[in-house]
């Protein structure tokens, strides 16, 4: 098994390589330039892009997870996760364990008291691997679409 390197991504390149595997996660993302500018707006507000890239931290992006350092009322200090996703092929390689530990740390090192994430109900190969991550489910998430019909 090659060695795993885990790289925030940081440049347009860095991010423009991460596209294809955050596409299957979020299948909706068509373009790769309005992805990038995305990441970009995102990373201005906080977001982190960590990559986990096969061979050397330049190497093909197998897996990725994107996420946040906020705090409300409900949490205090927390890091909240938007994407974690690994390639079909690099699927039980334990990236996914690998990129939530970095996560964790990462957090922990901030002062954050929780980690929290949303997955979809119907997504039950996600949510047996976040109960094996020591997740729990505590609450449902609602939303709302605001433009009008």
């Amino acid at each position: 098994m090659p060695e795993i390197h885990l790289k925030r991504a940081v440049t347009d390149e860095d991010y423009r390589s991460a596209f294809d595997v955050m596409r299957e996660l979020r299948p909706h993302l068509t373009d790769a330039d309005a992805f990038v500018r995305q990441m970009r707006r995102q990373a201005e507000q906080g977001y982190v892009l960590l990559t986990a890239r096969h061979g050397n931290p330049d190497g093909a992006v197998v897996a990725l997870a994107g996420y946040r350092h906020l705090e409300n009322t409900v949490y205090g200090r927390f890091v909240y996760v938007d994407d974690l996703v690994a390639t079909e092929h690099a699927r039980g390689q334990r990236l996914g364990e690998r990129l939530l530990d970095a996560v964790r740390n990462d957090a922990r090192q901030l002062g954050c008291a929780q980690l929290v994430l949303d997955t979809g109900l119907s997504n039950a190969l996600a949510q047996r691997f976040y109960f094996r991550q020591g997740l729990l489910s505590r609450g449902m998430h609602f939303t709302q679409p605001l433009q009008a019909s």
